[in-house]
């Protein structure tokens, strides 16, 4: 398959994914929580959060591999790739290595750490989870490798599939065994298994089709000083982001109890996934963009292609937020509650500035290609001490809306504005081009939204059923008015490829 159609198929896959892992989650955790019960589930939670921090061990090495593999070929450097390779495979045997010894030690300690709050049967129940999931990370770690190696290559097709797949098995396996009385330690050992055959999987892909070497010969201290240089802000950026979405929760814990923070939380979870629905499209850039930085491409070229990239996701990001305007306020109360209708205005707080650096997230990719990572993960850095300080201060007279606010201006002042600045004088990329091209196209929806809205606002939406068919009529209107009026020549073929792909199937 064409490297071009990967990265479209690619995409198309990845956003079937996130739908695929939205409804699990809005059908399936239910169902679990009433199977398990509350302290059931509440212990496979807590559990499973211990020790997924372990994954924070891969140090940002994952997109270091994608990027110098895809340099390496680009110069015609296979035997350097395929000692980055071997090189690699060590490195993360040692990392996996070290997990295991960490998860070892955790769940020993499991008593001295939960002993308070635990009862004996629990305890007993928390230290075998914690040894199985170990496993599992333990395992991720050391077949991880080739998971770099698949998407350097460009593999998205099958990279998607084995991702939906996995996400499709483990409810489909679990629900059978909760029927027959089994609990959370199925559920880990279901979740070891999946994982095991998707890293078999990969590691056969990258065996027999990718036909993939690897040299454990020549081990390059220097190249793994520049490769450790590289990947530490990529590494920054992951930790003060987590610490920079989830502050709030603590925040709003602490000055205003647990009912803010709920509220926060129902707007919290769809924020994330409307982060993950946007950024489908320019996670599957980074390859290109480190082939076109080792080919030494000018900043027009770039630019064209953060443009290009931009305005699909322009495209994508302007209907969710719409869509969230326009009908988030029924759904969250068919959802969970009119006593959350508050998390409604959290959400508009907390996504609607997101979108202006969702759009442009392509220039993240082009900044870890040029190793200019740095400013971005400083950056991040303050943004978090600043989103603290504003959001305890508003926290305490607004609540859940004061902590949003100050994650909002944090994220206008870093991520739209400092970066903007630094696109423009140091990666020298033409940021009046592509927002004036971004702008044309929000005014051209613009009246849309307006009288959609409008007609709304005097209909009453009633229950699920209201928000799915005045919702699905939007998303058709807007769809249309996209490819009528909107659409270049470029976005159009896109979408006849995709149409023209399921009339053939069917």
């Amino acid at each position: 398959m064409q490297i071009k159609s990967q990265r479209r198929n690619g995409a198309i896959l990845s956003y079937i994914a996130i739908i695929i892992n939205t409804v699990i989650q809005f059908l399936y955790t239910p169902f679990l929580t009433r199977m398990l019960g509350q302290g059931e589930y509440g212990l496979y939670s807590l559990v499973s959060s211990v020790i997924g921090y372990l994954t924070i061990l891969d140090l940002g090495f994952g997109n270091a591999i994608i990027v110098f593999s895809v340099k390496y070929r680009a110069q015609g450097r296979y035997e350097d790739e395929k000692k980055l390779h071997g090189m690699f495979s060590v490195i993360y045997l040692i990392i996996g290595i070290i997990s295991a010894g960490i998860g070892i030690i955790l769940s020993f300690f499991a008593r001295q750490i939960f002993g308070n709050s635990m009862t004996g049967d629990e305890l007993g129940k928390a230290q075998i989870m914690m040894l199985i999931l170990t496993f599992n990370v333990c395992l991720t770690f050391i077949f991880s490798i080739y998971s770099s190696i698949i998407t350097a290559n460009e593999q998205f097709v099958f990279q998607k599939i084995v991702t939906i797949l996995s996400a499709i098995m483990k409810p489909l396996i679990m629900v059978p065994l909760l029927f027959l009385g089994f609990k959370s330690l199925a559920m880990c050992v279901v979740l070891t298994i999946v994982n095991i055959v998707a890293s078999i999987s990969n590691y056969w892909f990258c065996k027999k089709r990718l036909k993939t070497e690897i040299t454990f010969k020549g081990f390059d201290g220097a190249l793994l000083g520049i490769i450790i240089s590289y990947s530490f802000y990529i590494f920054l950026t992951v930790i003060v982001d987590k610490v920079n979405w989830n502050a709030d929760h603590f925040i709003l814990g602490i000055v205003c109890g647990t009912i803010q923070v709920s509220v926060y939380s129902i707007a919290s979870q769809l924020t994330q996934l409307f982060l993950n629905l946007s950024t489908a499209i320019s996670n599957v850039f980074l390859p290109k963009i480190s082939q076109m930085v080792a080919r030494n491409e000018n900043s027009e070229t770039l630019t064209s292609e953060m443009i290009k990239v931009g305005r699909l996701q322009f495209l994508i990001i302007n209907l969710m937020a719409t869509g969230l305007v326009i009908f988030g306020k029924p759904f969250i109360i068919w959802w969970v509650g009119n006593e959350y209708q508050d998390s409604y205005y959290v959400a508009l707080i907390l996504i609607l500035p997101t979108c202006l650096p969702l759009i442009q997230n392509l220039g993240l990719s082009i900044m870890q290609a040029m190793n200019k990572y740095k400013f971005k993960a400083l950056m991040t850095t303050a943004m978090a001490a600043g989103n603290i300080i504003i959001s305890i201060l508003l926290a305490r007279k607004y609540q859940a809306i004061g902590a949003a606010i100050g994650t909002a201006l944090a994220q206008i002042i870093g991520n739209v504005i400092l970066i903007n600045i630094y696109y423009k004088k140091v990666i020298n990329l033409n940021v009046k081009a592509f927002w004036s091209e971004i702008i044309k196209m929000f005014l051209q929806f613009l009246p849309t939204a307006a009288i959609t809205l409008a007609i709304i606002s005097i209909t009453n939406i009633d229950g699920i059923i209201g928000v799915l068919i005045y919702g699905s009529v939007y998303v058709a209107f807007y769809c249309l008015f996209a490819y009528r009026f909107a659409m270049n020549a470029y976005e159009k073929n896109i979408v006849k490829g995709v149409l023209g792909k399921f009339s053939h199937k069917t």
